[in-house]
């Protein structure tokens, strides 16, 4: 037993400069929806895919995302103060939604998810049958909300614009232009932080491959993407990185 008292001691100090290192670490926290974090079987989110192409011994990775949430519902279940008590200095947020804010915001269960339209300043005004009431505000004011909430801690926020449907006319993967990635981006100038376009990066691979080839990264319908799709999009998130040499998080890529 004695001997096993200095093995054990080693170990101890090992755990905890282990466990130091990790906290010294900067970590990338990501936000969003299920085509972030799926569950990993027949539907996959890129952010389960992209740790692969970062060096972890040199930074941390945690996909905070939720299936079916919206900029609205990821704040209002208390998800984002969960990830804003976590965040030091250094850090990252890399946020992305879209995919569910479109229904009209009410007290249904249609419109729990729904946000006003647009980056102004607009709100509308709820009461839910158990008498509380909630404020609802327009896409960009959730996103600049994520925005000033990380630079408050240190952190550095990154916006990035919904993955693209398959969704094809004439030819051509209909875009975000004129909807939730025009306003993302709107609100990273806005907000002076960076912005990596991964719908437009992803759409233009989409168009090349044509739609025949694109389905096949779709399992059951139009937005949820199986592993090749989901490493079809990490892969346009490091394209967006690269394609910027002042961004902070190409030092942490893999060669």
């Amino acid at each position: 037993m004695k001997a096993l008292k200095p093995v054990l001691a080693l170990l101890m100090i090992a755990f905890v400069s282990l466990a130091f290192i990790n906290q010294q670490k900067p970590t990338i926290y990501l936000i969003g929806d299920s085509t972030t974090h799926n569950n990993d079987k027949e539907t996959w989110g890129w952010g389960s895919i992209i740790p692969n192409y970062f060096d972890l011994s040199k930074i941390n990775i945690e996909n905070h995302a939720m299936a079916g949430r919206s900029t609205r519902t990821f704040i209002k279940e208390g998800r984002w103060n969960k990830v804003d008590s976590l965040l030091k200095p250094g850090d990252y947020v890399m946020m992305v939604f879209g995919h569910n804010e479109g229904s009209k915001p009410d007290t249904t269960k249609a419109g729990y998810r729904g946000v006003l339209k647009g980056t102004t300043n607009e709100t509308v005004e709820l009461t839910w049958p158990n008498g509380t009431k909630e404020t609802v505000h327009t896409y960009g004011w959730y996103f600049r909300k994520f925005i000033r909430d990380t630079k408050a801690k240190g952190a550095t926020p990154i916006v990035l614009s919904m993955i693209p449907r398959n969704e094809f006319r004439d030819g051509k993967v209909i875009r975000a232009n004129d909807d939730y990635g025009k306003w993302a981006q709107e609100i990273a100038l806005q907000e002076g932080v960076r912005f990596i376009d991964m719908n437009r990066i992803t759409a233009d691979k989409y168009d090349k491959w044509g739609a025949d080839s694109v389905k096949k990264f779709f399992p059951g319908d139009h937005t949820h993407t199986n592993k090749i799709g989901a490493t079809v999009n990490a892969e346009s998130v490091v394209d967006g990185i690269k394609a910027d040499p002042a961004n902070p998080l190409n030092k942490y890529l893999k060669n």
